[in-house]
C-alpha cells in the first residue's frame, strides 16, 4: 500500500483479488490505519466452505475480525451452534450488522463489537476468521501468535499469512472466480 498525505491506497493487484476493478474496494480510500481491508463481503458459498475447513463445533467460539455485515458469525452461530464474536471498526457497519443480529434473534449467540482487531483480546477464540489482505495479516500474526491457544484455528480467505504453513487449502468457484481458502492450526505454525 502507498500513503499519500495520510491517505493510503490499495495497489490494484490486491483489488483484482477482491472483485476487481468494478469492485466498491476500488473507489475506497484508507485514511485511518487500523483498517485492515476494504469492506467487501465473503460470498456465502465461501462462507459455508470457511466455516467446514474450521471444522467449527457447537459450544465453540468463533471471531471475525472485520466482520462487515456478520455474515461468518450467523452463519456460525445458526448453522454450527457456536458462539460468535465479530469485531468491526467502521461505525456504520457496525450498527447495521448490530440491528441484523438483533433482528434474526442471535443476540444470545452473536456478538458485535465496534472497535480494532489490532486491539482486540482473541484469546477466547477456538476459530478466527479473516478476509484480509496478506499485509494487514501480517500485522496480525503476531497477536494471532501470542492470544491464541495451540487448538485454536485460523481460516483466511484469499490472503495467506506469510511465513505460517497452512494446514489445508481449499479452493471454491464461486460465480466464475476462484476463492483460496487456507487453514492455519496454531500449533502448527
Amino acid at each position: 500500500m502507498k500513503s499519500f498525505g495520510g491517505l493510503v491506497t490499495i495497489p490494484v493487484l490486491a483489488l483484482s483479488l477482491v472483485g476487481g476493478a468494478s469492485s466498491p474496494a476500488l473507489a475506497q480510500r484508507f485514511s485511518d490505519p487500523d483498517v485492515l481491508a476494504p469492506s467487501y463481503p465473503t460470498p456465502e458459498p465461501v462462507v459455508d466452505q470457511m466455516l467446514t475447513i474450521a471444522q467449527l463445533k457447537a459450544g465453540e467460539t468463533l471471531y471475525d475480525l472485520g466482520c462487515g455485515d456478520g455474515r461468518i458469525v450467523i452463519a456460525a452461530a445458526q448453522k454450527y451452534k457456536a458462539k460468535a464474536v465479530g469485531i468491526e471498526i467502521r461505525r456504520e457497519i457496525y450498527e447495521r450488522t448490530l440491528a441484523k443480529v438483533a433482528a434474526l434473534g442471535l443476540s444470545d449467540h452473536v456478538r458485535i463489537v465496534q472497535g480494532n482487531a489490532l486491539k482486540y483480546d482473541l484469546s477466547p477464540a477456538d476459530v478466527v476468521t479473516l478476509y484480509l489482505l496478506t499485509s494487514s495479516n501480517e500485522r496480525l500474526k503476531p497477536i494471532l501468535a501470542k492470544d491464541l491457544r495451540p487448538t485454536a484455528r485460523v481460516v483466511s480467505h484469499d490472503f495467506e499469512i506469510k511465513g505460517w504453513k497452512a494446514s489445508a487449502i481449499q479452493k471454491v468457484q464461486v460465480e466464475g472466480r476462484q476463492h483460496t481458502i487456507y487453514l492455519y492450526k496454531i500449533s502448527d505454525k
